[in-house]
């Protein structure tokens, strides 16, 4: 019983069963056509933290754990946004979608933080929590997984009729790890990190990231990458039990 009860609450803390994919099924995702798309950009202008069934920038809960908040807003030019706080709490806003990574390389976005989780630590359980990150969770092949992962995956889905993500990139502001530092998150090497920024230096700053998910996928993954699956964004501090707040802007996924 105990060891069940291991695996489920590993489940809900690396937030896998709820990063996409809870209400639309692959063939209702938004698919990005290289042909006739250049650039697919989520706009906090459309956000609404009520509408359950958006398809972009949909806000999804963690199970039962008490739900950080999303609104939107406005910076000080009128440009919208989303701002996000947490105070022991954790949920996300997720827009599901297909599209290549050999295409649709590029990741552009804007954020700002208030101050980084003090004793936030992207190495441990208690300290996996972070301001402001974004996610690129990917369609892996479950087929691929060794013998010990296919264990592990039997045994998540035993507790859930969700889609798991197998792969992830997490972008992340960190509290003090290096930036460009890489780490696979303490609960599953299935969601790894890639430190974007860290600290309170830039604090009270909009920040404009570019990244290259092709190459960074193939840095922390050492393969390539399968199909994009969804784009996420999240502020937590489950973990930590402390408060923080931070600020999205537009997030943009296009082929340069």
């Amino acid at each position: 019983m105990k060891k069940i009860k291991s695996i489920a609450t590993m489940v809900l803390a690396t937030g896998l069963l709820f990063i996409a994919n809870q209400n639309l099924s692959a063939q209702d995702r938004i698919v990005l056509d290289p042909d006739s798309t250049d650039s697919f950009v989520l706009d906090p202008a459309i956000f609404d933290p009520d509408d359950k069934d958006a398809r972009v920038l949909r806000h999804e809960p963690f199970g039962r754990k008490k739900e950080a908040v999303y609104e939107r807003g406005e910076r000080e030019n009128g440009t919208p946004i989303i701002i996000a706080s947490s105070d022991n709490s954790i949920s996300s806003v997720t827009t599901p979608l297909t599209a290549d990574p050999a295409v649709f390389q590029y990741l552009e976005w804007e954020w700002k933080i208030e101050s980084v989780i003090e004793s936030g630590d992207m190495t441990r359980k208690d300290g996996d929590d972070f301001t402001a990150r974004v996610y690129v969770t990917f369609d892996y092949d479950k087929s691929n997984l060794g013998f010990g992962d296919r264990i592990k995956y039997a045994a998540y889905k035993a507790f859930t009729s969700f889609d798991i993500p197998l792969r992830s990139l997490n972008y992340i502001w960190a509290n003090k790890a290096e930036i460009g530092a890489t780490g696979e998150n303490p609960f599953s090497s299935w969601v790894q990190y890639v430190v974007v920024q860290s600290g309170n230096e830039l604090a009270g700053e909009w920040k404009i990231e570019k990244r290259n998910i092709l190459e960074d996928y193939r840095m922390v993954y050492g393969e390539e990458p399968p199909p994009i699956s969804g784009i996420t964004i999240m502020t937590d501090s489950d973990n930590t039990g402390e408060s923080t707040k931070a600020y999205f802007g537009k997030i943009t996924l296009s082929k340069e």
